[in-house]
């Protein structure tokens, strides 16, 4: 069922570029996500209860963003816009057509984009991204760096499909993502595959980035991005509170491992987030698939 809902802004300004994707702005004209992944950060806020049955569509997205396009336009503020923190390419999008709403608009003022996606939707667009690759106006410092108006990302938390069906139920099959991604790189796009979150003992092994990173440059990945798991809140319908029953369910043993890498906080140990840096970097090199965007 798709509520309808009407919201006063839709294009949020960041403080400051994100490093990994690379976004000034962000954008969403949907709400809750019906692909349903246990470890979503969203779940625990009022979006992410029943995720996989409540949906929500902000109706005059379209109006909102070319009001706000426009005034930054004329500002001269061109930045890139990710779409979206919900994913942007769910079944309903088919019927609704809303993102493809939004790349329109994105395309006349000519802003650049970063869409970073689970499925394999997104060649409905291909027609739109190519204009907005070629006539975006990047910021000025990027324009060297970057010379692309349209990045595309495909976000994996393992390889291993048996694990996606219970932690990703409602998103696409790893494989065929992948070969999605593909078709995006043969088509002349700036694209990448996104591991973020790996799995601490799950997917995070020397091993399994091994396997990642040389699939996605089997897969003619432009670059990767590697990024640990963050799991918020006690709540009943919390990531944490939902992660943690995933793995007393099938990983029992794993239980203490995770207690004593996150401790009392969301992320883990700062020293892990660096040897996952180091280790990934050190496989970027050796299969020579660029370890970030620029």
């Amino acid at each position: 069922m798709v509520n309808e809902i009407r919201v006063k802004s839709i294009l949020n300004k960041h403080k400051k570029r994100d490093d990994w994707f690379l976004d000034d702005y962000s954008l969403s004209p949907y709400q809750s996500c019906p692909f349903n992944c246990l470890y979503c950060y969203i779940r625990g806020s009022k979006y992410g209860t029943n995720m996989a049955k409540t949906f929500f569509l902000k109706v005059n997205a379209p109006e909102l963003l070319e009001k706000e396009l426009s005034r930054r336009a004329k500002k001269n503020q061109y930045g890139i816009i990710y779409l979206a923190g919900v994913e942007p390419y769910l079944k309903q999008e088919l019927e609704l057509k809303m993102i493809r709403k939004m790349l329109e608009i994105i395309l006349k003022y000519k802003f650049p984009v970063h869409l970073q996606t689970k499925s394999v939707f997104i060649e409905r667009d291909f027609d739109l991204l190519k204009k907005i690759d070629e006539e975006a106006i990047l910021p000025s410092d990027l324009k060297e760096k970057l010379k692309r108006g349209a990045i595309i990302s495909f976000s994996f938390s393992s390889l291993d499909e048996n694990l996606r069906k219970i932690l990703e139920p409602g998103a696409y099959p790893v494989k065929e993502r992948l070969e999605t991604m593909k078709k995006c790189r043969e088509n002349g796009f700036l694209t990448g595959a996104a591991f973020i979150p790996v799995l601490p003992f799950l997917s995070d092994s020397e091993e399994k980035l091994e396997e990642m990173i040389k699939t996605a440059k089997d897969y003619e990945a432009d670059f990767v991005l590697v990024g640990g798991l963050t799991l918020f809140g006690n709540g009943p319908t919390d990531c944490k509170t939902l992660y943690y029953q995933f793995l007393e369910k099938y990983y029992p043993q794993l239980v203490p491992k995770y207690k004593s890498l996150f401790r009392i906080f969301f992320a883990p140990s700062k020293e892990y987030q660096k040897e996952l840096e180091e280790k990934s970097k050190k496989l970027s090199e050796k299969y020579k698939v660029k370890y970030g965007i620029l």
